[in-house]
């Protein structure tokens, strides 16, 4: 990425990092999953720095409770109480929506070392 030409701006590139909101509000039982997630949120703002210099932005995305290959294999009774759970809007997220960030994401040079929720204010029970 860092030999990529650069644009006008002197941007050559994005890393987006996935976390989860596991990183602010782990679960009982999760230590060990909220602290890899905890690790890529931390780490999201210096190498934001460190790739500065060559023109890379780094920004990390924390999701919540989104539709996935691994929540479509439970129960539809189990997947709706957790959509349920979400705040607004009350449903899991869909695989789109984190997309569509991405793109957001990609189209705004400003956004840097930056680790975004997107987790329709979702905030985990212990």
């Amino acid at each position: 990425m860092s030999r990529n030409q650069p644009d006008a701006d002197g941007h050559r590139g994005l890393v987006v990092n996935t976390a989860s909101v596991a990183a602010f509000e782990g679960q009982v039982g999760q230590a060990a999953y909220s602290a890899s997630k905890g690790g890529i949120v931390g780490m999201t703002l210096p190498i934001a720095r460190d790739l500065a210099p060559l023109g890379i932005r780094v920004v990390t995305i924390a999701p919540g409770l989104f539709s996935t290959p691994l929540l479509a294999g439970l129960p539809e009774k189990v997947r709706n109480f957790l959509g349920q759970q979400v705040p607004f809007p009350s449903r899991l997220g869909h695989p789109g929506e984190f997309a569509h960030l991405v793109l957001a994401v990609a189209e705004n040079p400003m956004v840097n070392g930056e680790v975004i929720r997107l987790d329709g204010a979702l905030r985990m029970q212990p």
